[in-house]
């Protein structure tokens, strides 16, 4: 990322954005919640990406140097906190769930965000509480180092629907699959299989929140049928597809 942008104090506020609309790479000395109440969003850091449809929200701890991009109208809440309150204990952009309670609080806490009486305080208080309370999700995209591997990857997010064996895609960028199998371990901490499945929720998401029916989403992200699509998706997010469409 270029021309990084140093805001010290992350906000807290309510804001659209238009489908496609992106918040250019910058860093906060604050922590900071992120949460696309309508639409999905990604955010990406040097580390890989991070993607969050309205049932999760993003903690991006202070420090980090982060990008947004929108998919779909997205209605964006950020929730600032000093860097002494870290309430998950986390170091890294973390996907956490957000159920019906703690996405009332976060509405709530980010309408009024110039309001500092005690009753404010209170809820912050249990925001906090909530977010404690809240299951860490892996719908993180890691970015790959390695040459050989970056150029593999390269290939699937062009082409998710690309079902090529790993033995295949090796050679095409010059390395045998054993070798591929290791630099996934070593370098993205998953196997090939659960970095592609990855790459296809990912662009699942991103494909529903354009309004893309579910069989079409299936097809173009590599599933060989919509059953299959919606048996992989309700076991990573907890509901159907068909959930995500506008």
């Amino acid at each position: 990322m270029t021309n990084i942008r140093h805001e010290p104090t992350a906000p807290t506020r309510a804001q659209w954005l238009a489908p496609g609309a992106a918040i250019d790479a910058h860093r906060h000395d604050d922590h900071q919640i992120v949460y696309a109440a309508r639409g999905v969003l990604t955010i990406t850091t040097g580390a890989g990406s991070w993607i969050a449809p309205a049932t999760r929200a993003i903690w991006v701890p202070a420090g980090t140097v982060h990008a947004h991009r929108a998919h779909g109208e997205v209605e964006l809440h950020f929730v600032g906190l000093p860097a002494r309150d870290n309430p998950l204990g986390l170091d890294a952009p973390t996907v956490l769930t957000v159920g019906p309670l703690l996405r009332e609080l976060i509405l709530a806490y980010t309408r009024a965000p110039d309001d500092d009486s005690p009753e404010r305080g209170r809820l912050r208080a249990v925001l906090l509480d909530q977010l404690r309370a809240s299951p860490q999700q892996p719908v993180h995209l890691p970015a790959p180092t390695a040459p050989r591997l970056r150029a593999l990857c390269d290939i699937l997010r062009a082409a998710p629907a690309d079902n090529r064996t790993l033995a295949a895609l090796g050679k095409q960028v010059g390395a045998s699959d054993r070798t591929l199998s290791r630099l996934f371990s070593s370098d993205l901490g998953m196997t090939f299989q659960q970095w592609r499945t990855q790459l296809r929720l990912y662009h699942a998401l991103v494909l529903l929140a354009e309004n893309t029916p579910v069989t079409t989403v299936a097809h173009r992200c590599g599933w060989s049928s919509a059953s299959a699509f919606i048996d992989v998706f309700r076991r990573a997010f907890g509901h159907t597809p068909g959930a995500h469409l506008p």
